[in-house]
């Protein structure tokens, strides 16, 4: 490969780090919009329960402990990446995967219990506002994780490419990115409505 091909596949290579960046803060627009409107709406119960009486803490705290070790794995899983280890960073992504379904799981049966209770998302403006910010949240850690089937796929057949490498590091970002997001759902709409 000439000099000349590697500063061009550097080029479309940072051109691609870029555009995820700016995928990232589009992302950012999108939940900052649906945190505004949940806040707007959180004390329009229109007579039913709020936060107070609907959210489980302790279901809660599991739920954020389970993404946040996700989270930590998937590190753990880019810097095998980096070292080369290509059955420890299948194993770190396994359960990375895991723990994310755990976390999926639980969310959706949080959703299930307050709608057999007859709390649903058409209940109250605060119930909608809930299922639509969580809910966002949760369809991102769905597609999360078919990402990441698709990268361990590739991983086991293709092996540690550029390609392959730089999905992995894309896929980090976003799903930290998705702890973040998770982090300012437990504070603003689980510890404020609990408080």
């Amino acid at each position: 490969m000439s000099q000349v091909e590697r500063a061009a596949e550097a080029e479309q290579t940072q051109t691609k780090y870029l555009g995820f960046w700016i995928y990232l803060m589009t992302d950012c627009i999108l939940f900052a919009s649906v945190f505004a409107t949940y806040i707007v709406l959180r004390e329009n119960t229109f007579g039913g329960p709020g936060g107070g009486e609907l959210f489980d803490m302790p279901f809660v705290l599991i739920q954020t402990l389970l993404l946040l070790t996700s989270s930590f794995v998937c590190g753990l899983a880019l810097l095998a990446a980096r070292a080369h280890k290509k059955a420890a960073v299948i194993g770190w992504l396994i359960a990375t995967f895991i723990f994310g379904a755990a976390f999926l799981v639980l969310e959706l049966s949080e959703f299930i219990k307050l709608i057999g209770e007859g709390h649903g998302w058409q209940a109250s403006a605060f119930l909608s506002s809930f299922f639509t910010l969580v809910g966002l949240h949760g369809a991102h850690i769905a597609v999360g994780l078919l990402w990441l089937v698709v990268i361990v796929w590739q991983i086991v057949h293709l092996g540690f490419t550029a390609g392959t490498t730089r999905r992995l590091t894309l896929f980090s970002l976003f799903w930290h990115f998705l702890d973040v997001i998770w982090i300012c759902i437990f504070t603003i709409v689980y510890l404020m409505g609990v408080l």
